[in-house]
């Protein structure tokens, strides 16, 4: 499994507007610039989160976004899912997917159930407010 860039830098986005005051909007300009992201390839990441709930998105003077849920209440699982699709490791394991005529003789799906439980289990496991804590020295992992 590789997450893209649109799962990395949603998170990122999220992370960084859930260090600003939440009552001010961040112009789309302003997180572009500060994650070094193209501000039209964010355009269509923001919009994807505008559109799930995660948050608020303001037209004109004094316009950008903010978070609408608490930091605490946006889980990484989620987000993840919402900015690339399906998570698990093999067709047969997608929610809207058709049972497979070999999955009481499959030596293998026991294996990908596993994965796809740890991967779930894993990543459902952090919220954004969980991204924003300080560094304490030990934890190495750049989105």
């Amino acid at each position: 499994m590789m997450i893209s860039t649109r799962g990395r830098y949603a998170l990122r986005v999220l992370v960084f507007l859930a260090e600003q005051d939440s009552s001010r909007y961040i112009p789309l300009k302003e997180i572009a610039d500060d994650q070094e992201i193209s501000e039209k390839y964010l355009e269509s990441i923001v919009k994807t989160l505008v559109a799930a709930g995660y948050l608020d998105g303001l037209r004109g003077k004094g316009g950008g976004y903010r978070l609408r849920r608490s930091p605490d209440e946006i889980n990484v699982l989620s987000v993840l899912e919402i900015t690339e699709g399906s998570l698990a490791p093999v067709a047969c394991l997608e929610a809207d997917s058709k049972p497979c005529a070999r999955a009481g003789s499959c030596r293998t799906l026991p294996l990908w159930r596993g994965l796809n439980n740890v991967v779930r289990e894993y990543l459902g496991g952090f919220t954004i407010r969980d991204l924003t804590k300080e560094d304490d020295g030990d934890f190495d992992y750049v989105i």
